[in-house]
């Protein structure tokens, strides 16, 4: 976890209570150093010991850092983002590429869609599960990497190397139409540039003459909270609460649209999961208080609090969560806490939106539509497990052209059903036409992504299959 680094200095508190406490804690220090049947570490005792054993009781998200920890922080927040720049398709035991993007290590090195990669720095992949796996590719890509690769037009594995680079990874990493008039925006994460390209992208659409938007918040673990309020304010009026800021220590604050914010007048729809945080929270609890979106799908994860870095001796440092987020009709975002002021507070209290809807309390934002996502039938884990529809895909690639009208045929099903069946998977009559409609829009996006269109028109056809995509659709009532 990557906190803010707002260096405080925090002045003594001279009280008898704390004076009392702190002898107390100097009178055992002192009797396990003198009496204890093996040498007390003492830094040790205090750095791992009696300082995180007084936050634990607080939050998860207090926490001491020791010199060690502290650089590491400091360094974490002026580190660059870096990588290959490739778009991956991570099965167990197995990666293919589906895009090198254009000016990235991997594109200069001539990587292409449809390239397997069998080892990485001399570590072979197939051998790692998928945790793994996912764990290893993400610390390789920070140094340089040799990468064995195998290319299916070719007989010899190839061999790569990469020095990883700068890479633009926006935030708002999708954005197209799924319908005349309906535009389909995706935001993975809040950074200082995250408003900005939500509005291009509304822009890029159609702007004010969009009929409906779909906002994707899944997945996005939040950021930085006042990228949030701005984005916020593209569909809210002037004047409308955004938020509340509420902490024992801190004076009560409030958030309100800028008085000059020209709102978008389209009807939007949110869809939200349970990985959806912090931030990404609060915008969603700003548009469901004022009636402005309906959101749809999981209840959030319900992260709303407010965290310092205080600056201590020694090159030390803690991250205290110092206060609360409130949404405008007043839920807390947090979800109760074992302890602390949130512990009872507000838990079954229930809130109003601005047009009278009641609203519940007690962390996190509740869906106004519950949408849990489908539970994936056998059919559809042996075709993701095994990876057939990604190597299909990289076959037909390699001896088709495909155009932006691409269409997966009846001729392509049966190819693919036997393709399968060659690779072990036969399902049964049943199994098979119950699941014929996912399998077709799947490998239309398994090919897409490994054409010259790439991923990009890959996820259109993803969003267009989602449930609850077509589920936010019919809230914009269209």
């Amino acid at each position: 976890m990557i906190f803010p680094l707002i260096l405080l200095f925090a002045p003594p508190v001279q009280t008898a209570d704390l004076d009392s406490s702190l002898k107390r804690f100097i009178d055992v220090l002192a009797i396990v150093q003198r009496e204890a049947a093996d040498k007390v570490n003492t830094e040790g005792a205090i750095f791992q010991g009696a300082i995180p054993g007084m936050l634990r009781p607080l939050d998860p998200h207090s926490i001491f850092f020791d010199p060690q920890q502290y650089e590491q922080l400091k360094e974490m927040e002026h580190s660059e983002r870096k990588g290959f720049g490739t778009v991956v398709s991570v099965l167990p035991g197995r990666v293919v590429i589906l895009q090198a993007l254009p000016g990235t290590p991997s594109a200069k090195a001539g990587l292409q869609p449809g390239d397997e990669i069998l080892a990485v720095n001399n570590v072979a992949l197939s051998r790692l599960n998928f945790d793994q796996l996912v764990g290893y590719l993400g610390e390789a890509r920070q140094h340089r990497a040799e990468l064995i690769v195998r290319r299916p037009t070719n007989v010899r594995l190839m061999n790569f190397t990469l020095d990883p680079a700068l890479v633009d990874a926006p935030s708002v990493d999708r954005s197209f139409l799924l319908k005349p008039g309906v535009g389909y925006v995706r935001v993975n994460g809040f950074d200082p540039q995250t408003a900005k390209q939500l509005k291009d992208a509304i822009e890029k659409m159609g702007g004010a003459k969009l009929k409906g938007l779909v906002l994707d918040l899944r997945d996005n673990p939040g950021g930085t909270v006042q990228t949030a309020l701005e984005a916020a304010s593209y569909f809210l009026k002037p004047g409308q609460r955004l938020l509340s800021v509420k902490g024992r220590s801190l004076k009560d604050e409030t958030v309100d649209v800028p008085p000059n914010a020209t709102p978008y007048p389209f009807p939007v729809s949110v869809v939200v999961n349970a990985k959806t945080a912090s931030a990404a929270e609060i915008l969603s609890g700003a548009l469901q208080d004022h009636d402005r979106a309906t959101i749809l799908g999981e209840p959030t994860y319900g992260k709303g609090l407010v965290q310092n870095v205080f600056n201590l001796s020694s090159n030390t440092a803690v991250a205290l969560t110092t206060a609360f987020y409130y949404t405008p009709s007043g839920r807390s975002i947090q979800k109760p806490l074992a302890s602390g002021q949130l512990s009872i507070e507000k838990q079954k209290e229930l809130f109003h939106t601005d047009s009278g809807r009641t609203v519940t309390g007690g962390g996190g934002i509740q869906p106004d539509v519950l949408i849990s996502p489908d539970n994936p039938t056998r059919l559809r884990i042996a075709l993701d497990a095994s990876g057939v529809m990604t190597s299909f895909a990289t076959d037909y690639t390699q001896k088709h052209k495909v155009s932006d009208s691409f269409q997966v045929t009846p001729v392509i099903l049966e190819d693919f059903q036997v393709y399968a069946s060659e690779h072990g998977i036969q399902p049964s009559v049943g199994e098979w036409l119950a699941e014929r409609d996912w399998v077709q829009s799947r490998l239309q996006q398994e090919i897409f992504n490994q054409s010259p269109l790439g991923v990009v028109k890959g996820d259109e056809v993803e969003a267009k299959r989602d449930p609850l995509v077509r589920a936010a659709i019919q809230k914009l009532g269209l």
